[in-house]
């Protein structure tokens, strides 16, 4: 499994995801991103999950500690994945849940959600 972030263009941040997703590696990767943050800082997230195989079988994945202390940071969040993910990975996200939009794209509509991102 693969977890990677990457400052593209302006508040543009692209969240890579690939194979089988563990709590420890994503938040290792998502916290370090965050403290890199100046205070003022808000970012628009791109998702990017290819070849992602779901969740590893873990209690922690209820903590919510950095969705509380950064979810209002996180202004627009769009998802690009295969659609047999769609419900588990919006719902991942946090949608419904939080202030900032979240938006499923198919593979082929990688550029439709950059530009929805820019909105």
């Amino acid at each position: 499994m693969a977890v990677t972030i990457q400052k593209e263009e302006g508040d543009l941040r692209v969240l890579r995801i690939s194979g089988m997703l563990k709590k420890k590696e994503f938040d290792a990767v998502i916290n370090a991103e965050a403290r890199s943050w100046e205070s003022q800082t808000h970012v628009r997230l791109l998702v990017l999950a290819e070849g992602f195989q779901g969740w590893e079988q873990n209690e922690e994945w209820g903590d919510l500690s950095f969705f509380l202390k950064y979810g209002d940071r996180i202004d627009k969040i769009a998802i690009v994945a295969d659609p047999k993910w769609e419900d588990d990975l919006t719902m991942f996200a946090g949608s419904g849940f939080r202030r900032a939009p979240v938006k499923f794209f198919r593979p082929s509509q990688s550029i439709s959600a950059r530009e929805w991102l820019k909105e």
